[in-house]
């Protein structure tokens, strides 16, 4: 074995793209792969595989080790292997809670371990480029920022998990759902081209949240978010469109829109290249000059969404007769009507869907939840 020692708890869905990137780095020397844990068996893999985290910490000597497990175990995981000296690679969302967020900060102050939060569009050279024209003044005055999603998910992406499309689950927060889970990189991005990555960047969050499946969590709002610096940032997302789109964020400059394709890294026509979160986690580990490209401080803006989201009322369920269903079995999924038209509205008007007139949308559905 040569270079770091790394494990993978939670291999299955996302987390088997780890498995195989720690595979890949192990193939060129620079790290190895030296445990899985999953509480669903793994029998396809030529490396020891436990029960739990726990269980293979005290059978493995670790140095990194990458969490893909349900949203509500990401404190407790992360903990664990930071009080064990481990560094650690996070997904998404990090925590389901501002308190959370303090929690985990904390361990990471106390145990002085490096905590990369998986943020992929963070290390993307898209991202800072556009970031860098907004500096620059390249796009004239920023009249505001949006993040857009029109996506597409079936019934069986809702059952994959007890915990998907949970706001809660046995009194735990979750807080899955469009805005904070399977959509969460375009509001980490839009945060991160405003340059107000911190908890105390944002001054307020309005959430308006709706549903079409039946589900606890939103799969279709809009999220207005005001930072300290005064941008205004609106996320229009949905997981019940036509057609599955790549998400965007988009800059309104005076001198034009500048469009972000954050999943392919592209700016208008222009592709730009990826750093790996985890190879930039092993050149942190060997130098500490080496910044990491989205730590755990930098997702504090978007717990504070976060926050909002799990604060808010329950979202609103669209009216059946405003909803196409199609598909049967874990194929069924359903497509609320027009809803591209009314995410580009509220993208281009940078508004929210009651302020639009959305069908389905209520004004006392609304929550403003003002930070401090």
């Amino acid at each position: 074995m040569t270079g770091p020692r790394v494990a993978v708890a939670g291999v299955h869905g996302h987390g088997a793209s780890h498995v195989r990137n720690v595979t890949r780095l192990a193939a060129a020397g620079r790290a190895s792969l030296v445990g899985v844990a999953d509480p669903r068996p793994t029998d396809d893999l030529s490396v020891p595989a436990f029960g739990s985290l726990e269980e293979l910490l005290e059978a493995t000597e670790v140095d990194v080790v990458i969490i893909s497990t349900p949203i509500q175990t990401h404190v407790p995981l992360a903990t664990l292997a930071m009080r064990a000296g481990i560094d650690v690679l996070l997904e998404k969302p990090p925590t389901a809670s501002l308190a959370e967020f303090e929690e985990l900060s904390a361990v990471v102050a106390e145990t002085g371990r490096a905590c990369q939060v998986g943020f992929q569009a963070q290390a993307s050279a898209a991202t800072s480029a556009l970031a860098a024209m907004i500096a620059d003044g390249q796009l004239g005055e920023i009249r505001g920022i949006s993040a857009v999603g029109k996506w597409v998910r079936k019934a069986q992406y809702f059952q994959r998990a007890r915990w998907a499309g949970r706001r809660t689950l046995d009194g735990i927060a979750v807080v899955d759902g469009a805005v904070t889970n399977p959509l969460a990189h375009a509001t980490a991005a839009a945060l991160l081209l405003d340059g107000s990555t911190g908890v105390d960047d944002v001054l307020s969050v309005e959430t308006e949240l709706y549903r079409a499946n039946p589900i606890e969590s939103d799969d279709t709002s809009t999220v207005r978010i005001t930072t300290t610096r005064g941008t205004t940032i609106v996320v229009a997302v949905t997981l019940c469109a036509t057609e599955h789109l790549e998400p965007s964020v988009i800059v309104h400059g005076s001198t034009g829109d500048v469009v972000l394709r954050y999943a392919s890294d592209r700016i208008g026509d222009t592709e730009y290249g990826r750093a790996d979160l985890l190879e930039n986690l092993l050149a942190h580990r060997a130098d500490p000059g080496v910044p990491l490209y989205c730590p755990l401080q930098a997702t504090g803006g978007f717990t504070r969404v976060v926050e909002a989201v799990r604060t808010a009322p329950d979202p609103v369920e669209i009216p059946a007769e405003l909803v196409r269903w199609e598909g049967e079995g874990p194929e069924r999924r359903p497509i609320v009507l027009d809803v591209e038209n009314w995410i580009d509205r509220a993208s281009d008007e940078l508004a929210l869907f009651s302020e639009l007139g959305a069908p389905w949308a209520r004004t006392w559905a609304r929550q403003s939840k003002r930070e401090s």
